[in-house]
């Protein structure tokens, strides 16, 4: 069946593009995040630890939100590594870093959706797609809370 949203397909498939970037970089950033939680060690392990598997969870559950509102617009979601591999603006992380240099590389993360989600939100607006508007800012809070959460542990 055609898709009648009040949206025009151009726009549709536009911002399609532009959560599916917002989907790579959330899902790379989720890897990584999981992958620091079981392999952080040091002073700040407990703390770190927990954090990590707070910010993978919430990503987990924003994957699926950034996904289903693809799929709303009529689009397939990417869900393969190769994909989120082509699309991330995030790079995996090279081997086992420290724990400080862990937080550094999701600083570097957080903010990288960030970004990712404020260059969608022009094509959102533009085209009066308020659901992914309200999305893409909700994901910018939430990364932009978590960057400066990181960043306050790396202060001396």
């Amino acid at each position: 069946m055609d898709i009648n949203i009040g949206i025009a397909e151009k726009d549709r498939v536009a911002i399609a593009e532009g959560l599916s970037r917002l989907l790579a970089d959330t899902y790379t950033l989720y890897l990584k995040t999981h992958n620091f939680h079981w392999n952080v060690t040091g002073p700040m392990f407990q703390t770190l630890h927990l954090l990590f598997e707070t910010e993978y969870t919430e990503l987990a559950t924003a994957v699926d939100l950034i996904a289903e509102r693809i799929r709303a617009l009529g689009s397939p979601a990417p869900g393969t590594y190769a994909e989120f591999a082509r699309l991330s603006s995030i790079k995996e992380a090279q081997g086992v870093p420290k724990a400080e240099d862990m937080i550094r590389e999701l600083v570097q993360g957080q903010e990288a959706v960030v970004r990712t989600a404020r260059a969608v939100i022009p094509l959102a607006e533009g085209a009066h797609d308020q659901p992914s508007a309200d999305l893409l800012t909700q994901r910018m809070q939430v990364h932009e809370k978590n960057a400066w959460m990181l960043r306050s542990l790396l202060e001396k």
